[in-house]
């Protein structure tokens, strides 16, 4: 774009916290790119978002050099630059570590750490251009685990530690910070009042919540903050808990 629209590019965009992210972030004033691998929900996405020409879809598998590829080329013809990175693409595989096999070890790894080094190796010239910031969403999965959860806990915890290293890396022109959410209703899945209780702010969390955060990350006011990770979980991860 000619005006100077900021741009931005999301992954996992057409649903939850991605889809909340770009809503924010149109409405913000940015021009966006949301990439999934789901066309379906990316053209309910582009219809009801309402961004006109300041909202791409691109349809790809961001574990894939050549999609995050075409998705950064793309945003670079359609808008001019690139401002910010959200990483936020994720899938998860539960099953016992005997049983899970490693096709689906390496599938969860490559959608949810590898995405993020691709986006980064290619999307780090023009961040750089437009002393840009990249946000990257783990979870406090990489904090405190469940049974069976290996493969995602793993890529979590390497989001986290990605983040600092690429913040170091690609400063001072390039900020790189972490958001890792707890439970965010993606869904909007019937809850009880027991759900709500457990939290020590009242409620489960909502994407809006996440996206809040990712704003202000992106933006000028956190002109101060790199390679940190911010735990947005209603304070679960401070709770102490007895049986």
């Amino acid at each position: 774009m000619a005006d100077g629209t900021r741009a931005a590019l999301v992954t996992g965009g057409a649903k939850g916290i991605g889809r909340a992210t770009a809503a924010r972030l149109l409405g913000e004033g940015w021009a966006v790119t949301i990439v999934d691998r789901d066309r379906e929900a990316g053209a309910a996405a582009l219809r009801e978002l309402g961004g006109g020409s300041a909202l791409r879809f691109v349809a790809g598998d961001v574990g894939e050099d050549e999609a995050v590829r075409r998705a950064i080329e793309g945003t670079l013809q359609a808008f001019g630059r690139l401002d910010a990175i959200v990483s936020n693409a994720g899938i998860m595989i539960r099953k016992p570590v005997t049983e899970l096999g490693l096709d689906e070890w390496q599938r969860v790894l490559a959608t949810n750490l590898t995405a993020t080094f691709l986006l980064a190796k290619h999307g780090a010239p023009h961040l750089r251009r437009a002393r840009g910031a990249m946000v990257t969403i783990a979870s406090t999965r990489a904090l405190q685990s469940e049974p069976d959860t290996e493969a995602y806990s793993a890529t979590k915890g390497g989001l986290v530690a990605l983040t600092h290293a690429l913040a170091l890396s690609l400063g001072p022109d390039v900020r790189v910070n972490c958001i890792s959410p707890g439970w965010i209703d993606t869904k909007g899945e019937p809850l009880s009042e027991a759900d709500h209780a457990q939290h020590p702010v009242g409620r489960v969390g909502r994407p809006e919540d996440v996206a809040a955060m990712v704003s202000f990350l992106l933006g000028p006011e956190s002109g101060f903050v790199t390679g940190a990770n911010f735990v947005i979980d209603g304070g679960m991860t401070r709770k102490m808990v007895y049986v």
